[in-house]
């Protein structure tokens, strides 16, 4: 909100933080995923900072239409008739899938995990709040909030006093104002819809905006600390959000701090434009994508982490192979600082002489708004340092906990392995030769070899840190 760079100071000795959630109307993309990874790049930052950290999460999974100006279809009724299931089934297995996504890129699993369509009795209660307070108007399709009725709505995206002239977004239509907004809105045709509610003397279902702020509220309480969330939803869901909480409480800021990621864009195919990455553009890649073509997911974290998140940055498959061949690399020199027979715990003990220095400058790179880049190139730097080992070992286990990469387990795993090369000399050749294809980007060589490497007995699995064998069942 101010614009600016401001020392954090929490309401309580709790952080309250809210981050929006998807719509489970399909898969999310990789462009969509950098949102969750900030926001737990986030959360783990505060935690190192000592404050425990109470993150709430939101599902839609009913209300947002296709249009942010309150038109057209809502996005889940749509899915359910593209894939010919109900409303339901669609989000349910698509948030399921999402939460499969967090999984593999390591985010911590927020505290509360809220579906709109398990609170709509709240958002009901909050729309009859900004009726009795006349924030509202009816119209034949909808409860609409009156904007007019602010006089500072805009603020989180700098509008001025209404300054869009009427029909330079949207077509008015019924609405009063070009920026009034549905908080409630009425059943084209009721009993036609899969999600519809008896509310207002009609049947509907909630706007988009209204969920945030009744879910927010019920966990987070009337005022909290910090929201999170795309840059996309500034102008409107995130401004309409703070226009009816603040309403609805009478408390400003009903938030304090207001932090957003920028876009994920992607080249086109056709040539050199770049575009955000979008679902309705459908030029989106899944994680599952990602999978498919041998990519780690926590490579994908690590491209992302090379880049401040309010930067925008420009996927491209050669970016990927690079921070996946990146990551490796840690991983491997990472072994060189890890006792072997030491587990995490274990290494308290080791590490309590060791001077602080590195791990304390990657901490402080992480206050500074959360500087990722600059956490990785001092990190890459240390390792390759005369510190001491005990030292390395202490900016490992900072970084890995800062970071979210797996570099301790990556690692210890790295260690097993090597001690586990029983394999005979036609494998190990084999093996070797594979990982000389592949690096060559010799694709037809490499599945070749694969198939020699099987008939010998063995399953190749293409990892971060190599070619992993195993027995054929």
């Amino acid at each position: 909100m101010g614009r600016k760079m401001q020392e954090f100071s929490p309401l309580t000795d709790t952080v309250g933080m809210y981050a929006c959630g998807p719509t489970v109307y399909n898969s999310a993309h990789i462009g969509n995923l950098r949102s969750y990874i900030f926001v737990d790049t986030l959360r783990r930052t505060l935690t190192s900072a000592g404050y425990p950290v109470n993150h709430v999460m939101n599902i839609t999974d009913v209300g947002h239409l296709t249009s942010d100006a309150d038109e057209g279809e809502d996005k889940m009724e749509k899915g359910a008739r593209r894939e010919g299931r109900s409303a339901f089934e669609i989000a349910r297995h698509y948030e399921k899938e999402f939460l499969q996504n967090l999984s593999d890129l390591n985010i911590l699993t927020p505290n509360t995990i809220c579906r709109a369509t398990e609170h709509i009795l709240e958002q009901i209660a909050l729309v009859q709040k900004l009726i009795d307070l006349d924030y509202t108007y009816e119209t034949s399709d909808g409860i609409y909030f009156d904007t007019t009725r602010i006089s500072d709505y805009g603020k989180l995206a700098n509008l001025k006093e209404q300054q869009l002239q009427a029909g330079t977004r949207v077509d008015l239509g019924e609405k009063k104002n070009p920026h009034d907004f549905a908080v409630w809105k009425f059943s084209e045709k009721p009993g036609e819809r899969q999600m519809e509610w008896d509310a207002f003397g009609k049947k509907g279902f909630p706007g988009w905006h209204i969920e945030c702020s009744a879910m927010s509220m019920k966990y987070l309480g009337e005022q909290f600390d910090i929201h999170c969330g795309g840059i996309d939803h500034i102008p409107v869901h995130h401004t309409n959000e703070i226009a009816q909480s603040e309403a609805i409480t009478g408390k400003k800021p009903w938030v304090n701090y207001w932090m957003h990621n920028e876009f994920l864009n992607i080249k086109s195919e056709k040539g050199a434009d770049v575009a955000k990455m979008a679902k309705s553009g459908e030029n989106f890649i899944t994680l599952a994508t990602l999978k498919e073509k041998n990519f780690d997911p926590l490579a994908y974290r690590y491209l992302l982490l090379q880049t401040h998140y309010r930067k925008q940055m420009v996927f491209s498959w050669e970016a990927l192979e690079s921070a996946q061949a990146g990551l490796a690399n840690l991983y491997k020199e990472a072994t060189k600082y890890i006792p072997p027979e030491y587990g995490e715990d274990d290494l308290k003990e080791f590490v309590e002489k060791a001077p602080t220095l590195s791990a304390s400058l990657l901490t402080e790179e992480m206050f500074n708004d959360l500087n990722t880049p600059g956490v990785l190139s001092i990190l890459q730097t240390s390792l390759k340092s005369n510190q001491t080992t005990a030292q390395k070992t202490n900016l490992i286990l900072t970084a890995d906990k800062l970071l979210g990469l797996n570099i301790f387990e990556n690692a210890k795993n790295l260690i097993a392995k090597s001690k586990k090369s029983n394999f005979s000399p036609e494998v190990e050749k084999l093996t070797k030769l594979r990982t000389t294809a592949r690096a060559e980007k010799n694709w037809a060589e490499s599945d070749r070899l694969r198939e020699e490497i099987k008939k010998l007995g063995f399953e190749v699995e293409d990892t971060p840190t190599g070619q992993n064998l195993s027995t054929v069942n």
